[in-house]
């Protein structure tokens, strides 16, 4: 590792001249800087990574100004990045594009793309490559290296003409990879090293830390990709640079401005642009961070995050080593995490949506079981298919929203156990909440103290 940092600096300085930390990027290493020198509070910086334990965070790395101001766990370790992926081929297709390599107003149809048996209709192969950078292409075939659940939420075929309906969908960003290989004959991994790991100084990543997922449900694979906490948080602070590097225009700046602004309302009130998320999960549900304007990600599953908040000049990773035995963090959980560090750098990220916090009647035993016994709860009223109500029956059973509307409400039961509401949805995992009642104000805390739900009781 030390023969090649050393390579890589010579490499770099003879590329691109002596990047330093004052030019607001790193060297070859990076510089690490006290969080008291840029005005953070210790305290609170203290309390964000004690919070990242109890989550299990297995590395975290926030960048000021193109420096360290805190890292902790593992950042070194190479690890799978799950969807972050599809942000990392965004940057290798707005390359293509200024190289007049790809088009964004190609067809499927004219680009040759198809997949096996049932294969793409006439109106599927009119969806053009911008429409897969979107999530719009409305091609539902079967995709690989999707989740359970968005196998699930998969719509029909034909359900959607390309152009008109969001989904979060991996056979997308799969045939993007495809498109982009075909397009410039050259792998993504070899393409990820020499086009933007080597001119960033990327430390561990190499292109035998990437890989193809391939089966029969596609003929587009995924493109698996391993890359550290520390190289990632140089990937985001390319883009928090609009794409430039130490005076070096490496993605285009047009592209980045044109990928991270939203064009489609995702799930929870979230944006999504090529590739990108934009903004955090809003708080139709409940309070979580709220994220200066401009602020977008990179976002995985099992808790892969890469933030980008350019009005604070500030990256934020956070990683789970999926190769050990782990619990994915809730969005809500890294939602906390978010609003403890932003507030550790001075900024006011909103309402402190915690268990410590709240305010209000905290009832027991028996008293919170008359309290519960016939209530409905409604919240979400800024939800698509909102409001939602969880409606708490006498005699235990209860009926609780499910989040694909079509399937309706989902059952299950519901019980007591001290200051503990708990819920168990037939066929999930059980849950239990620390309720915090004001009038017909209801409040659910999950165990990390993590507002999940505010509600408002319904009359009976």
């Amino acid at each position: 590792m030390y023969i090649r940092q050393i390579v890589f600096a010579v490499c770099s300085a003879f590329w691109f001249g002596p990047a330093t930390a004052e030019d607001g990027f790193p060297a070859a290493e990076w510089e690490r800087v006290t969080p008291a020198e840029l005005g953070w509070s210790e305290t609170e910086l203290g309390q964000a990574r004690s919070f990242s334990d109890q989550i299990h965070s297995s590395a975290v790395v926030i960048v000021q100004h193109g420096k360290v101001v805190a890292e902790w766990g593992n950042t070194a370790k190479p690890m799978e990045v799950a969807s972050i992926r599809k942000s990392m081929l965004n940057a290798l297709m707005g390359i293509a594009v200024s190289d007049h390599q790809i088009n964004l107003d190609s067809t499927l149809g004219e680009l040759g793309i198809d997949d096996n048996p049932p294969g793409l209709t006439g109106i599927e192969k009119g969806a053009t490559v911008r429409e897969l950078l979107e999530a719009r292409s409305g091609v539902y075939h079967a995709a690989l290296y999707e989740t359970p659940d968005n196998a699930k939420m998969r719509p029909p075929r034909g359900s959607h003409p390309p152009g008109t309906f969001w989904y979060y969908n991996n056979w997308d960003f799969n045939a993007l990879g495809t498109i982009y290989e075909h397009a410039t004959g050259t792998g993504l991994f070899e393409a990820l090293d020499q086009k933007i790991a080597k001119p960033i100084g990327m430390q561990d990543y190499r292109p035998q830390d990437g890989s193809y997922v391939r089966g029969e449900a596609s003929i587009h694979p995924a493109y698996a990709i391993r890359v550290s906490a520390r190289d990632l948080a140089r990937f985001a602070l390319l883009y928090l640079h609009k794409g430039n590097w130490a005076g070096h225009q490496i993605v285009p700046r047009e592209w980045v401005e044109e990928s991270t602004r939203s064009y489609s309302k995702a799930a929870f009130g979230m944006g999504y642009g090529y590739l990108w998320w934009i903004g955090f999960l809003g708080g139709a549900v409940a309070p979580t961070v709220t994220l200066p304007e401009g602020s977008f990600m990179a976002q995985g599953a099992g808790g892969q995050y890469a933030l980008v908040v350019p009005a604070l000049d500030l990256v934020v990773v956070h990683r789970v080593d999926r190769d050990m035995p782990f619990t994915e963090p809730t969005m809500r959980s890294i939602g906390r995490l978010f609003w403890l560090i932003l507030r550790a750098e001075g900024y006011d990220p909103g309402p402190d949506a915690s268990l410590t916090a709240a305010t209000g009647e905290r009832p027991t035993g028996e008293t919170l079981a008359a309290k519960m016994q016939g209530k409905t709860i409604s919240f979400g009223t800024k939800l698509r298919g909102g409001p939602f109500t969880m409606r708490f029956e006498p005699d235990g059973r209860m009926t609780y929203p499910h989040w694909d509307e079509a399937l309706g409400p989902a059952a299950g039961t519901w019980t007591v156990a001290e200051d503990k509401l708990c819920i168990l949805i037939l066929g999930a995992r059980g849950r239990c909440y620390s309720p915090v009642l004001n009038g017909e104000q209801i409040e659910l805390f999950d165990q990390l103290g993590v507002m999940q739900i505010a509600g408002v009781a319904l009359p009976r």
